[in-house]
This record gives C-alpha cells, structure tokens and sequence, in this order.
C-alpha cells in the first residue's frame, strides 16, 4: 500500500510515543496503516474501528492522541464521528483520511473539527508528519483539499433566485400562480393595484425573470409556492 518506510525513527520529541487510532470500514486499509505505525518509534497503534459508532467508544477508553478517520463508513460517517469526539475529547485531533476530495466533503470534515485533511494516496513521510504536527495542534491539508478551499473562497456559491422575495411577495406570486391578474390579486389581498404592480415588479426583478409567464415557470420549478395557492391574507400594507 502506500504506507510504507523502510526504517524506524525516533523524531518525537516528547518523551511518550503518538497514540494513534485507526478508523476505516476497510479491513485491508486498516492492516496497512497498522503496519506503517509499526515502522515508527514515536508512533502507537492503540486502537482500531470500522465506523464512526465504533471509533467513539474506543476513544473513551483508549484515548489517543491523534485520530487517522475515513468519512464514508456505515453507522456514523468520518464527518459526525469527528464532531463528537472533537466535542466530547477536545484535546483528541483528528486526521481525515480518504479517498475524496470534493468540495462539500473537505469543508464538511474541517467544519467538525478535523486538523487535517489527507487523501490516501499520501506518502508515508507526509503521513507521519501529519500526524507529528497534529499532535502539536498544527493543522496539514492535502494540495488537493487547498485547493478547494481556495476555489470555494473565490468562487462562493450565490443564493438561489428566490431567496428575498418578502411574505407579501411571495403572497403576490402564489396569486399569480393561479392565473390571478393585477386586479384580481388586489381584490383579493384587499390591497390597491398600484401596490401589486409595485411587488410584482419586484418578483420579476428578484427572479430575473422577462414576464410574468417567466415568473410563475420558475416559482413551481423551485418550489417557491404551493399549487394551487392559499395564502390570502387581508389587510393592506
């Protein structure tokens, strides 16, 4: 596999080795990690689990140092699992260690409390490493995983269309669903037509949509309102 060293080493500088746990529903990758701490004088294996389930009553009682967790397990992925022990064992950290790399899997992970974020393709001098300095608290990302946070920071996802519509507007726009022109959605919310034109104007304008067919297509397409509308509430503005 991909852990491999051919010598031990005794690095650490702290007197006592690096507890580490081992979390993977692959038996066969847990073997090869298990190996790879093996070639390590500063590192531990104390412990080894197939979820996330697992992985936290291991850690109440063999309480490592550092946490090496996969995130797509049954019973309990990597990501709540992390959570968990981060909440419940603060001074436990935890390394992902996985095979993805997209965008909502590495920000979901970091947002838990992972102090890194590694893909299994990892050298062993860099997997050790990881695993030194989150021992020290310093975080480490794969190239891969930086470079999605980067994208996500310069890219950010915008709202959907929708979003600001107010209550009135969206009073207004499940009226229009129905076929209601101006006139009758102003009799119908018992408001003045001037006022309707106003907030439709505003919902073609929120939707970017060209007409009010426009509108209405995209309202059910997005689930903005219901078919057919009930949201007749009176009183004026």
């Amino acid at each position: 596999m991909m852990y491999r060293a051919s010598h031990s080493t005794s690095s650490n500088s702290q007197n006592s080795p690096i507890r580490v746990m081992v979390v993977d529903d692959h038996a066969v990758v847990r073997g090869g990690l298990a190996a790879f701490l093996l070639a390590y004088d500063d590192l531990e294996l104390v412990g080894e689990a197939a979820n996330g389930v697992e992985a936290l009553a291991m850690a109440e009682r063999r309480r490592p140092d550092v946490v090496l967790m996969d995130l797509v397990m049954p019973e309990m992925d990597g990501a709540t699992a992390t959570r968990l022990l981060r909440e419940r064992h603060p001074e436990i950290q935890v390394i992902v260690l996985t095979s993805f790399k997209e965008e909502d899997m590495v920000q979901g992970a970091l947002a838990a409390g992972a102090i890194g974020y590694l893909l299994k393709n990892v050298s062993a001098d860099e997997l050790v490493n990881a695993i030194r300095a989150a021992r020290m608290g310093r975080p480490t990302l794969a190239p891969e995983a930086t470079q999605v946070l980067i994208h996500s920071a310069t890219h950010p996802k915008h709202p959907p269309l929708g979003h600001d519509l107010t209550e009135r507007e969206r009073d207004v726009l499940a009226l229009m669903v129905t076929g209601l022109n101006n006139n009758e959605i102003a009799e119908k919310l018992v408001v003045s037509r001037s006022t309707v034109k106003y907030h439709v104007s505003n919902i073609l304008s929120k939707l970017q949509a060209a007409s009010r067919t426009e509108a209405v297509a995209y309202a059910l397409q997005q689930k903005l309102v219901d078919f057919p509308a009930d949201r007749t509430s009176s009183g004026g503005l």
